[in-house]
């Protein structure tokens, strides 16, 4: 049985200038053996990786095409700039950037979303790059499922609505954050979010505006995936 190498750096088997979410076969490899497994109604989600750079799955409880998805973004600690920050990134150390750019090259950082686009509207994947409430930062797009599953309002409400079909799959929030393994990122009975900077109910901007809150950024971020990248270790052990 394969096994998940939780230091595996996913753009080590990624072409240069590809995104692994899209190229990495390890990446996509080790999607299918932390997320085919039981659902809370006892269902087996069964994914298969016969479609190009996606997992499938199709039974009674519906079809599904999914992609991988970072959830640690850096915002220019890597190869790629990101303009709106690049005024605070280019003052922190190499060594440093570095650093958190390998943290979120590993499989904690990294998550599955339906794919396929419905009445051509963006993706999950899509929109919480779009929103500039949420600008790809992944605990807000979780404070987002958390209110989708407690029906109250949020920036991805409309299109988190449009795949009711996938949330449903895992009844609560609890079961969404139990399956896809983000304990670390709530708090006490799932009723709140960790967040990686301090909350505004989304009425201010979600980049790090100072040097001192990148770090706070990087850190919590870092946190968290060697948190869940030691989930994911404990879980393959006992499966």
């Amino acid at each position: 049985m394969k096994t998940i190498d939780i230091t595996f750096d996913v753009y080590s088997d990624t072409p240069i200038g590809k995104d692994p979410d899209a190229y990495s076969s390890t990446l996509r490899t080790y999607h299918k053996l932390l997320w085919d497994k039981s659902l809370p109604n006892g269902s087996r989600f069964f994914l298969n990786d016969k479609t190009p750079r996606l997992l499938h799955h199709q039974s009674e409880l519906g079809e599904f095409f999914l992609s991988s998805d970072s959830i640690g973004h850096t915002y220019g600690a890597g190869p790629w700039t990101y303009k709106k920050m690049s005024h605070i990134v280019s003052n922190i150390s190499q060594e440093e950037k570095n650093h958190f750019f390998k943290v979120c090259s590993t499989i904690g950082a990294y998550i599955i979303f339906p794919s396929k686009r419905i009445n051509n509207k963006p993706t999950i994947n899509g929109e919480r790059g779009l929103k500039h409430e949420i600008k790809d930062r992944f605990d807000l797009t979780l404070e987002c499922i958390r209110r989708y599953y407690n029906e109250e309002g949020s920036p991805l409400e409309e299109c988190l609505n449009r795949y009711s079909q996938f949330f449903n799959l895992f009844e609560s929030f609890q079961g969404y954050v139990d399956f896809f393994l983000l304990h670390d990122l709530v708090l006490g009975n799932c009723s709140e979010i960790k967040f990686w900077l301090p909350f505004n109910n989304f009425d201010s901007s979600p980049l790090p505006n100072s040097i001192d809150e990148y770090f706070s950024y990087s850190k919590n971020v870092t946190d968290f995936v060697l948190a869940r990248n030691q989930r994911i270790q404990n879980y393959e052990f006992k499966r």
